[in-house]
């Protein structure tokens, strides 16, 4: 079983900078995907970025690409998304995953409980 606890939401103005961190544990995180997906209100969650635990190869969403950076600290157990040049727009409750990659909701199994960002304008 795959535990995973993100931290590091909160409110921002656009154009600022915010960091979330997303906590692993469990005996067979290291062999998944990692990825950050957001779900605003009256939408469905959608996929932001992932990165390979064993090699760190990333992929983004092309409305976050050039603006986020997801990376993976393995001393730490931890993946981290660096979010620059916010917009009111990527203001949503930002998950953690942990699943075979891609960009799909449904090939991540295991989910964190969700940080709230908040994005003013």
């Amino acid at each position: 079983q795959v535990q995973l606890v993100e931290s590091g939401g909160g409110l921002v103005q656009a154009g600022g900078s915010l960091r979330l961190s997303c906590a692993a544990s469990g005996p067979t995180f290291s062999s998944y995907a990692m990825g950050w997906f957001r779900q605003a209100p009256g939408k469905e969650r959608e996929f932001v970025a992932v990165i390979s635990w064993s090699n760190g190869i990333t992929g983004y969403a092309d409305s976050v690409k050039g603006r986020f950076t997801i990376s993976r600290d393995t001393a730490k157990n931890t993946v981290l998304l660096q979010m620059n040049s916010l917009k009111p727009e990527d203001t949503a409750v930002y998950y953690c995953a942990a699943g075979r990659g891609g960009t799909a909701v449904g090939r991540y199994a295991y989910w964190g409980q969700g940080t709230q960002v908040t994005v003013s304008s």
